[in-house]
């Protein structure tokens, strides 16, 4: 993809906005937004017992829900994008809302599997819209506090996978479609909230380093690069977060300290998003990253040794936490014209979730589970290295 076929494809934004883009009451309730879908990605997982015993289903049939939602997911950040611009931002994101809505009740009620896998790809759809549509209208809305306010909004994403499973303990997983219900309705009280986010899209947000303007080498190597970080950290994401219960235990660890040590682990990563927002407002997102990437790389490397691994784990949640975030605004400024890059970058990291269990679990039966740590950490070397590299390709004149 081209800057110039990139800036052919882009609508017209709107000038520097005299109003903000958000009130504040509509603030609040994209971040209760990210709640509720930080949660509804978490539900289906604590809930499979009780799909495998209603529906007749083995467990990798049962698993498929979790997929048809992320194929949603990505269905749904590449529309809203295709239509970000071209329709108001209030009935993309109330869309997205009643998507989400109708599709968890659908899967609530579902009479079948088939039925269920439709409502879940449904649910996804508005999912992925809300996703890209919230952290993109937040990337370009608040200036120099864009990277502080998109870290806010994702650590309430970590919030709802921290309560979706704990609220399936609680009823337990044969409740499963009283909870789906819930959650679809308390998306609608979201919709009034919708008048005050602004109708038309703003331009990108200066630079919050108050460098001069962002030098490309290559604007299709610098994409390139943004989206293998976003896979390749979204991939140790997902990777620690399925692997640290059998590593722990492999080493020596019970299995209660292996599930707590894996709880503290989201924990942490919702944590250091808090943490870094009032960063963020004094240290740009090149060196908040960087610092990230490293740190992540060195925890990794601690938790190859059994003592340490819980707390190290623990640490890589901690530094992860802001890559996601923080990476968006750098984005939109090395990239201003290409205004399809926010959607590839979020896309692909779907993709990286989805694809980061089947990959690893080659590489393990390769070199045994007791490798796991090491072979994250060379994945999170090689997110050191891509950062590096952006730094150097985006550096301001």
């Amino acid at each position: 993809m081209t800057d110039q076929h990139t800036a052919q494809r882009a609508t017209p934004l709107s000038p520097a906005p005299s109003t903000p883009v958000f009130s504040r009451a509509s603030v609040v309730a994209s971040c209760v937004g990210f709640v509720l879908i930080g949660a509804l990605q978490a539900l289906y997982g604590p809930a499979i017992p009780a799909f495998r015993a209603e529906f007749g289903l083995s467990p990798s049939t049962a698993g498929l829900g979790l997929s048809a939602h992320f194929v949603g997911g990505v269905a749904g950040v590449l529309l809203f994008d295709r239509l970000y611009g071209r329709i108001g931002n209030r009935r993309l994101l109330g869309s997205s809302y009643l998507l989400m809505a109708v599709g968890a009740a659908g899967f609530a009620l579902a009479p079948g599997w088939p039925a269920a896998l439709a409502a879940a790809l449904l649910a996804g759809l508005g999912f992925g819209g809300i996703d890209y549509g919230l952290n993109q209208l937040f990337a370009v809305s608040f200036g120099h506090r864009s990277t502080a306010m998109l870290n806010i909004l994702n650590a309430h994403f970590g919030i709802g996978a921290i309560l979706g499973p704990a609220v399936i303990g609680a009823v337990g997983s044969e409740h499963y479609p009283a909870v789906f219900l819930c959650f679809a309705l308390a998306n609608l009280p979201l919709l009034l909230c919708l008048r005050g986010v602004r109708n038309d899209a703003p331009l990108p947000a200066s630079d919050d380093t108050g460098g001069g303007p962002v030098l490309l080498r290559s604007l299709g190597s610098v994409l390139a690069v943004f989206v293998a970080l976003y896979v390749l950290h979204v991939g140790i994401e997902a990777g620690v977060g399925g692997w640290e219960p059998t590593h722990l235990e492999t080493v020596g660890h019970g299995a209660g300290v292996a599930a707590t040590a894996t709880s503290v682990y989201w924990l942490m990563m919702t944590v250091g998003r808090f943490l870094v927002a009032p960063l963020a407002l004094r240290y740009s997102a090149q060196a908040i990253i960087t610092v990230s990437c490293a740190g992540m790389t060195l925890c990794l490397l601690a938790a190859s040794a059994p003592a340490l691994a819980p707390y190290a784990y623990a640490g890589v949640g901690l530094f992860i936490a802001p890559i996601f975030p923080t990476g968006l605004p750098w984005l939109n400024r090395a990239a201003p014209r290409a205004r399809r890059a926010g959607a590839l970058v979020i896309a692909a990291s779907m993709i990286g979730g989805v694809a980061a269990g089947p990959a690893l679990g080659k590489a393990i039966e390769w070199s045994g589970v007791r490798a796991v740590p090491l072979l994250l950490c060379g994945v999170s070397a090689l997110c050191l290295a891509a950062t590096l590299w952006l730094i150097r390709s985006t550096r301001s004149s």
